[in-house]
């Protein structure tokens, strides 16, 4: 599996080539996540469908904290790979996984001990309380797994190789699949058989990805004189990981914060939202994960100087997001029910039309996220994550605020909730746009 050269080549067959592995492993990452509400809503019961949906938004919000960290750790690596400054891309590997790696410890060691308090903050329902905290128990014992993953895989696409990563993924969810299958429905093990097959799935990937990184790039394998404390690498280093960490995080605790508003509308309304959210999120992640390619796409030509391909690169990625959700939003809208009934029995009605009004109102705005994604890479390539935070702020920001108020309104009521999303992105993509042009107009040194 060879490295791919992102400063060479035709701009938008690079692009999609890098970016087709990525999106096919998280596309199958999704599966598995899928796969774990499907068979506890279909086959544990509406309840259990509610906990695990809210514990994946929960789930969802720990790893943003892992992956961010670790994503921006990738783009320092990409920019000193473009620049072939070898030395220096090892000192920042070595200093990133030891700083990453004790984060890690210390989330994890702080989610077990303050869990009664995380489902109090939820507004878990007390039906739904024991279940919960049954399945996230077992849960968290696969935090360490997952940062194993998302830094050895950050390193491989930082150098160009977005294909590791779907092969362990492809392992890992037809493992997670087949265990579904085993502890849930042979062994009658319920939610708790679920979790414990995610748990094994996840360490099926972490440790393989990392193991390959270390056996298939001998380069790569750090060195005594690699293990240096070096100010200008930990303070670059630092600005990207935290702030990109921030960026993602941020954006999943307003969903967290959501997800909490969403719970106290009692199990139907759970239930509609965690089956609809997988398939948002199943719709939306091929661009979040081309908006990622993008960004290692801007970073190595950043590093190369290659100015004109970064600009040209702009207009290719914005086609294609453009062009892939439209035929994604027309396809949730008029499916949505169908989609639906994949997770929920034809006779729960009620949660069937609470998640086809979610999915009708998200689906038609997947354009307005698809843009905001490339805009995160953007920033976030040309070492201004501070920008991203800033948008992720003003797109959760005004969901946030916008759920709680429309929700409190008789007219809206859940409904509120939904609308608020893509009111929340398109203000973000304004305020990107903006910025953009802004710091072009200003003239102050900037790829563009």
């Amino acid at each position: 599996m060879r490295q791919m050269d992102l400063t060479k080549g035709r701009i938008t067959r690079t692009l999609l080539l890098f970016a087709l592995p990525m999106i096919l492993g998280n596309l199958l990452q999704q599966t598995y996540n899928i796969t774990d509400t499907l068979i506890v809503g279909r086959f544990v019961g509406r309840d259990a469908l509610a906990a695990a949906g809210s514990a994946y938004t929960l789930m969802t919000f720990l790893n943003s904290i892992l992956l961010g960290l670790c994503m921006g750790s990738g783009v320092l690596i990409s920019v000193y790979w473009g620049k072939g400054d070898i030395r220096r891309m090892k000192q920042g590997i070595f200093l990133s996984f030891l700083l990453i790696g004790g984060l890690t410890l210390i989330l994890n060691a702080a989610v077990f001990l303050g869990l009664d308090g995380i489902l109090v903050f939820l507004q878990v329902p007390e039906e739904i309380l024991p279940m919960m905290g049954s399945y996230l128990t077992i849960i968290f014992w696969g935090i360490g797994v997952i940062f194993l993953y998302n830094y050895a895989a950050s390193i491989q696409r930082a150098l160009g190789n977005s294909l590791a990563a779907l092969v362990f993924l492809a392992v890992s969810s037809v493992s997670n699949i087949f265990l579904d299958l085993l502890f849930v429905l042979r062994f009658q093990w319920g939610i708790e058989g679920a979790a414990i097959a995610t748990v094994i799935s996840q360490a099926v990937s972490g440790v393989g990805m990392f193991v390959y990184t270390l056996w298939k790039c001998p380069w790569l394998r750090i060195g005594r004189e690699d293990m240096k404390w070096d100010f200008g690498v930990m303070k670059e280093l630092v600005h990207l990981s935290f702030l990109t960490s921030v960026q993602q995080s941020v954006m999943n605790f307003g969903i967290l914060l959501v997800q909490g508003l969403v719970n106290s509308f009692g199990a139907v309304v759970m239930a509609a939202f965690a089956a609809a959210v997988k398939i948002d999120s199943f719709a939306y992640m091929p661009v979040q994960d081309f908006g990622n390619a993008f960004s290692t796409f801007v970073a190595q030509n950043y590093g190369a100087g290659e100015k004109k391909r970064i600009r040209q690169g702009i207009l290719s990625a914005g086609a294609c997001t453009l062009v892939f959700c439209l035929v994604i939003s027309a396809g949730v809208c008029l499916f949505a029910r169908e989609l639906l009934l994949l997770f929920v029995k034809p006779g729960e009605t009620e949660v069937l039309a609470v998640g086809i009004s979610y999915l009708r109102i998200e689906g038609a705005c997947y354009c307005l996220i698809g843009f905001l994604f490339l805009f995160y890479g953007y920033f976030r390539a040309v070492k201004r994550p501070g920008v991203s935070v800033a948008l992720t702020v003003i797109s959760l920001g005004t969901r946030v605020a916008l759920a709680y108020a429309l929700s409190a309104v008789p007219q809206f009521g859940v409904t509120g909730i939904w609308a608020a999303v893509p009111i929340g992105w398109f203000l973000a993509d304004a305020a990107g746009l903006y910025l953009m042009k802004l710091k072009k107009r200003t003239g102050k040194k900037e790829v563009l």
